[in-house]
């Protein structure tokens, strides 16, 4: 009886019913009473755990499951507004936990992760970047409030979603004021169904050895090199983006042709840096991928 649901439906159905129970529910009982066979509700009840929306307690000889404190449905797109407010404030209160229920609230509700990353994360990131600069927070409470945001984009990459093999990107950081940028760009792929690689900052892979890294990761994620394979390369400096640029060239064969590169950064005038795309607005980095796929 569970065929006819989708993922997104089990756990509408699933939160809206536990929420209703004080003292818990059995799987067998979750499984009856949502019309789905016990082996397919055990396997979305795990998902479900390990993704923090709900979990387990022994109760006598009874395993009985609860949904977790904070969990909420949201409506968009009529709550953005609200969402924005709300993380901005439990990031300025350095809550962990109470930003971590957000963004999981904001998964569980549907939210479009392209907005919830352009309406929401990034203006938090400029808030505190500029709390700093007006001296509103010293450089420790800027750095653990970073780290919090970080931590909830992660939250995204473990959302189950339905990739597809076809789909390939590896997102690399050149610098430590990248990183976030290259970790909304990973969400938002990931969100759309692609398999995505993120390497995080690599300024210390600078050195002639970078070359033969990047033959080895590739052979070994892209072994039958079908589909489409992209290497997206954030940086706020020229240097480094030249770097990665003059790298992927020389690992790039001559029967490549669906490999590229993008690189997201300022770029002088003055410098020529090759590449397939060159540009720091993340909706047109998604829409030139998506095309490319398409045109494979």
């Amino acid at each position: 009886m569970g065929r006819g649901y989708n993922i997104s439906e089990i756990k509408f159905r699933l939160i809206k019913l536990l929420r209703n129970s004080k003292i818990g529910i059995s799987g067998v009982e979750i499984s009856e009473r949502l019309g789905i066979n016990r082996v397919t509700m055990t396997k979305y009840l795990n998902i479900f755990s390990v993704e923090g929306i709900i979990s387990e307690k022994s109760i006598g000889n009874v395993n009985l499951w609860f949904v977790q404190e904070g969990i909420e449905q949201l409506k968009f797109p009529d709550d953005y507004f609200r969402v924005s407010d709300m993380y901005i404030e439990y990031l300025t209160k350095c809550s962990e936990s109470a930003v971590n229920n957000l963004i999981r609230n904001c998964l569980n509700s549907e939210v479009n992760v392209i907005r919830l990353m352009t309406e929401v994360i990034q203006p938090a990131i400029s808030k505190i970047q500029k709390n700093y600069d007006d001296g509103k927070i010293g450089k420790i409470e800027e750095q653990l409030m970073k780290n919090i945001l970080s931590k909830s984009i992660q939250i995204i990459n473990l959302h189950q979603q339905n990739l597809e093999n076809e789909k390939n990107i590896i997102i690399i950081s050149s610098d430590t004021q990248s990183v976030l940028d290259a970790q909304i760009a990973s969400a938002v792929y990931h969100s759309q169904g692609w398999n995505t690689f993120f390497l995080g900052d690599m300024s210390l892979s600078f050195d002639v050895l970078f070359d033969l890294e990047l033959t080895k990761l590739l052979s070994k994620i892209w072994k039958s090199k079908q589909g489409l394979m992209i290497i997206l390369v954030f940086s706020k400096a020229d240097e480094s983006l030249k770097f990665f640029s003059e790298s992927f060239y020389s690992v790039k064969g001559k029967n490549d042709d669906n490999l590229y590169l993008i690189i997201s950064g300022k770029i002088g005038k003055k410098v020529n840096i090759k590449s397939d795309l060159q540009t720091e607005k993340l909706d047109d980095i998604l829409q030139w991928s998506q095309t490319k796929f398409e045109n494979i």
